[in-house]
C-alpha cells in the first residue's frame, strides 16, 4: 500500500506498507520533502496507513526518528539487524 502527500502537482510526502494481510505489516519507508516537515504530513500519513493497514504495524526506525514515532503512539519494541555488504 502506498500514499502519497501533494501540494498542488507537488509529491511532497509518501509512506509504503508491506503486509501478509494476516499478521504482519511494516512501514518500509516513509519520506517528506525537507520543506515541508513539522506540519503534519507525516503524522497524517502515519495515521492512514495504521487506518488502513489489515495488521499491526512492526518497523526500525532511526535514532534522530524515534520521538517522532513514541509521539504516534508507537512502542519501541523489537531491535532491528543489517549485515551490510562491501561497496564495489
Amino acid at each position: 500500500m502506498n500514499t502519497a502527500a501533494w501540494d498542488g502537482e507537488t509529491l511532497v510526502g509518501c509512506v509504503r506498507v508491506l503486509t501478509d494481510d494476516y499478521f504482519f505489516g511494516t512501514v518500509t519507508e516513509i519520506l517528506i520533502l525537507p520543506e515541508y516537515r513539522r506540519q503534519g504530513i507525516g503524522k497524517a500519513l502515519m495515521a492512514l496507513a495504521f487506518e488502513v493497514s489489515p495488521t499491526s504495524l512492526f518497523f526500525g526506525a532511526q535514532p534522530e526518528a524515534e520521538g517522532f514515532y513514541e509521539k504516534l503512539g508507537y512502542e519501541k519494541s523489537l531491535q532491528s539487524f543489517c549485515k551490510k555488504k562491501p561497496r564495489r
